[in-house]
Formats: structure tokens, sequence, C-alpha cells
């Protein structure tokens, strides 16, 4: 018989989904580890779906046609993740590597055709989260690595400075929109920028907790 994994035990009586994202290069993926493996058991880390289908070898074409089937491809698996998480860790913080509602500002007829063609809506994805991080790219300050490299270095991401930078200022537009949307601007240090997003994250718990029920999120939310 195939080897059942029992689900860990929830230490936190609040099922919040926090979110982090930002331009390419931000120090998403990073600072998320950082998170993780600092808080341990009262979060349940959600990692970034376009990486781990590209990574697997998902194709990367640039026909119209099919960088929507990519982004498509990206937004669903991006919500199967979520809800598997959110369903095996209950209770759990859950922390992600991006949301829903990046593919918007990647998908090339515009945000409001992404959400239509996906059969949902800005407000209803953004209804997902309880509160978004947005970490500012590195190339917004000019703090890329050797000039070309962005932080991280994410075999997967492709984009230079200056796109980096239009990405950034797309992602912000829409995440913006979320009524708990924090922002942490780029800084020469990226040990003070994942500080900054630690205390943000902190806070921003604290202040969810404080307003929410004692009750896990359904996972079809």
């Amino acid at each position: 018989s195939m080897l059942q994994v029992p689900a860990p035990q929830y230490p936190h009586k609040h099922a919040h989904r926090i979110v982090l994202t930002g331009g390419p290069g931000g120090g998403k993926t990073t600072t998320g580890d950082v998170l993780r493996r600092d808080l341990g058991t009262k979060i349940a880390f959600v990692p970034e779906a376009a990486t781990m289908l590209f990574s697997g070898g998902f194709p990367r074409y640039q026909e119209m046609e099919a960088m929507k089937a990519s982004q498509k491809a990206i937004y669903h698996v991006q919500r199967n993740l979520e809800d598997a998480q959110m369903a095996h860790f209950k209770g759990r913080i859950l922390l992600c590597d991006r949301g829903t509602v990046d593919g918007a500002a990647y998908w090339p007829d515009g945000p409001e055709n992404f959400f239509e063609m996906l059969g949902t809506t800005l407000e209803e994805e953004l209804n997902r989260y309880d509160c978004i991080i947005f970490l500012e790219t590195a190339a917004a300050g000019n703090h890329a690595i050797n000039g070309s490299m962005l932080e991280g270095g994410n075999a997967c991401r492709t984009e230079g400075a200056k796109e980096a930078c239009e990405l950034d200022k797309k992602l912000q537009s829409i995440w913006g929109k979320h009524k708990n949307f924090h922002v942490v601007k780029t800084t020469e240090s990226f040990f003070d920028k994942i500080k900054i997003g630690r205390k943000i994250f902190n806070d921003a718990v604290r202040d969810l907790d404080e307003k929410s029920p004692s009750i896990p999120r359904n996972t079809t939310d």
C-alpha cells in the first residue's frame, strides 16, 4: 500500500492567506524562504507556480496564443496549489510566492481580458487573500547584481532591468487595489529589505488575528 503522510499539527488558530509579490528580482522567493525557515510550522509555503511549471519543462513560447496558454496554466496551478496547501495544513497561515492576480500583468491583451478569459474578476481574486506584501524589483533602485542579474538568480527569470521595472509598475497597479496592500521599496541592503518585509508580515498577522474569527478558511473561497 502507498505510504500515507500524516498532516502536521496546526498551532495557529487562523487561516490567513498572505502574498509575497512584486516585479522580477524583488527577492520574493528568498524572503519567503527566510520566513518559512524562521516561522516553521506556523506557516505553509506556496511556491511560485510559474517557476514550478517552467523548470519542470512547460514550454515557454513567444507566440501570443502560446503566452496565453502559459498564463492560464500558471493561474490554475497557482489556485490549486493554494487550495491543496490550505486543505492539508488546516489552520496554518498560507504564505504565497505570487498569487492568482500576477498573470494579469503578463497577459498580452491586458488585465481586464485576463480575468474575463479565466471566468473570474479582479475583485474575486483579490478577495482570496488577506494581505499583499509587494517587494519592489531591485532594478527600480539600480540594485541589480552586476548590472543585469537581479536578486535571487532565478534561472526561470528572463527579464532585463527595464522589463522588470515595467512589470513591477503593472503588478503594483493591479495588486494595489487590495485593501491591505504594503510596498517594500528596494534598498541597497537586501537584508534590510527582508527585515522590513518580516515586520509587515508580523504586523499583518497580528492585525488579522484581532479581526478574524478563529475558524479555518474554506478552500473554495
